[in-house]
């Protein structure tokens, strides 16, 4: 057998097996080929390992600013605000001073009656004998998360006038219904009206009384608050919110300025979406805590000018500790972070 001959058959033995295997491997697959998820699949990915190992349920939106870039779970589900809902409010007192109906320097008396349940500091004081601007109410409010600055604002401009406004900006899916002291009485399963006129001193003696005397109406009212179709947003809605701030579609430049500013200084949350970023990150942010709520909503500043990012991440019904939900949300921003910085 010559050369020719040899070649010519060790070809056709080489095809044949091949053809055979091909056959085989069509016919009894030996293993499913894996697809690596790419692009914002990956991250979407991660952050459902973080959600799916939590009783309660988390929403998340996330939007690249500059690109458009975008992903949403549980996207349209309604959440309660809790605090975070002191960013419409803000929005509505920027635009009255707009309007002209006061401005950021006109002072208000702070009275017994306007000091209210929750956090802060202005329930604090002594009052009568406080005297704050406008702009020193919104500082509280939005730095410290001080309820009792917020609920003289909402009381100054009006639900009903905050959620006009937001309708009229195109977003439906997000109401600003009560104070923050009617929203805290409503947790605890009190009625809010037979409190309307007293002291705060009044307020937490009555309904300490009512909680003794009724311990499971307040279990089951925690339990309910955030079936309570008041006070709640989608996470789409916020987000779409932070976005028109941030790129000065509504109001106007120096509003929008103003309330970011302001943002970037909140003090509070610094175990939330700021918890595992790099030092040097700018964040402008809010947060929000309640009855089985734990949220914190803003913009991250990437650095190297690699553009913001509009985070929402919102909470009902957990059953972990606050500070393990804050594990949760600090584990979404730096997934959020790590794929827009290392991928923009």
């Amino acid at each position: 057998m010559n050369n020719k001959q040899l070649l010519s058959r060790k070809l056709r033995t080489v095809f044949f097996f091949s053809l055979i295997l091909i056959l085989v491997s069509l016919v009894f697959p030996t293993e499913e080929i894996v697809k690596t998820p790419k692009g914002i699949e990956r991250l979407k990915n991660r952050i459902d390992g973080v959600i799916q190992s939590v009783e309660g349920t988390i929403g998340v939106a996330v939007k690249h600013l500059e690109t458009g870039e975008e992903l949403y779970i549980n996207g349209s589900t309604f959440f309660p605000m809790a605090s975070v809902f002191k960013i419409p409010i803000f929005v509505e007192v920027m635009a009255q001073i707009i309007d002209g109906k006061f401005t950021l320097d006109d002072e208000i008396n702070v009275q017994k009656p306007d000091q209210h349940l929750g956090s802060g500091m202005l329930s604090d004081l002594d009052a009568p004998g406080i005297r704050l601007s406008v702009r020193n109410l919104i500082n509280l409010m939005m730095m410290i998360s001080d309820n009792s600055a917020t609920d003289i604002l909402l009381t100054k401009v009006s639900a009903e006038k905050v959620n006009s406004r937001l309708q009229s900006f195109g977003i439906d899916n997000m109401t600003v219904n009560r104070t923050c002291q009617n929203l805290i009485l409503d947790t605890i399963g009190v009625d809010s009206e037979k409190y309307k006129e007293m002291t705060l001193e009044e307020v937490i003696k009555t309904y300490r009384k009512e909680m003794e005397d009724n311990p499971q109406a307040f279990e089951e009212a925690t339990k309910k608050f955030s079936q309570i179709q008041k006070d709640q947003s989608t996470p789409l809605a916020m987000n779409r919110l932070l976005e028109m701030v941030f790129k000065k579609e509504i109001l106007d430049p120096e509003s929008c300025e103003h309330i970011i500013s302001v943002m970037l200084k909140c003090q509070t949350g610094g175990k939330r979406i700021k918890g595992d970023l790099p030092g040097r990150v700018k964040v402008a942010h809010k947060t929000g805590t309640i009855g089985g709520t734990v949220n914190n909503v803003g913009i991250i500043y990437l650095p190297d000018n690699l553009g913001h990012v509009a985070l929402t991440i919102f909470s009902k019904d957990m059953e972990l500790k606050t500070r393990e939900v804050e594990d949760k949300i600090a584990q979404i921003a730096r997934f959020v972070f790590d794929y827009f910085y290392f991928t923009s």
